[in-house]
């Protein structure tokens, strides 16, 4: 199977991604779609899930990317691996995240993972990152109590503000003292993560969970 060839980055501001969505019915995708649901935003070639999903045939994965060829080619290698714990949706998920979640089992999302999103460096494009309070508002509505998100990039400023808005929302803390997490938690790395290490650059991780504490009325 040839390697298709995208641009690496799309304007998620344009009203292309904007048109609306019909999702399938989970229950046609999962052999079972009851089970816990890990969420990769941000997929790109999938080659994360692509791995997971043999690991944990318990866990459901669903990856997430704005780049539609990349969800074809990587729907054809699940296709030919049988897996039917995995699917990857063409969806440009800030303006669709909450139809999608509410479309799902309820009390499914267990994990969300967030890669080496587009850093969209100019000050003007700040509003195309993809972790923005509406997400992170969104993802705390749905994430099982001690639900996991999971958040790296190789970019600090990036992945500092990843960190920061999800810290500031009272639903989330983080599980580490250190200010970066010095491993990735899980047993698999993507191909960034791969090629950033193997140039000695730094990658910044950190490690989040939902909190089941009340929010109080000074929080809201």
């Amino acid at each position: 199977m040839g390697r298709v060839r995208v641009r690496q980055h799309v304007n998620p501001l344009s009203d292309k991604y904007h048109r609306a969505i019909t999702f399938p019915h989970w229950e046609d995708i999962y052999s079972n779609s009851a089970q816990p649901l890990h969420l990769d935003i941000g997929c790109a070639r999938g080659k994360f899930l692509l791995k997971m999903a043999p690991l944990y045939p318990e866990t459901n994965f669903l990856g997430i990317e704005i780049r539609e060829p990349l969800v074809i080619e990587a729907n054809k290698y699940r296709d030919c691996l049988g897996l039917t714990n995995l699917y990857f949706l063409f969806c440009n998920i800030n303006p669709f995240l909450n139809s999608l979640l509410a479309s799902l089992n309820s009390d499914v999302l267990q994990w969300v993972t967030i890669q080496f999103p587009d850093p969209w460096f100019k000050y003007r494009h700040l509003k195309r990152r993809v972790v923005q309070p509406e997400l992170v508002d969104t993802l705390a509505q749905y994430l099982v109590d001690r639900g996991t998100v999971f958040l790296q990039s190789d970019i600090k400023i990036v992945a500092q503000e990843m960190g920061e808005r999800f810290l500031e929302h009272p639903k989330f803390e983080k599980q580490h003292s250190e200010n970066w997490l010095s491993e990735n938690p899980f047993s698999i790395a993507t191909e960034r993560e791969i090629a950033s290490l193997n140039k000695g650059k730094s990658v910044y991780r950190l490690l989040l969970k939902t909190s089941n504490k009340p929010i109080s009325l000074s929080q809201e």
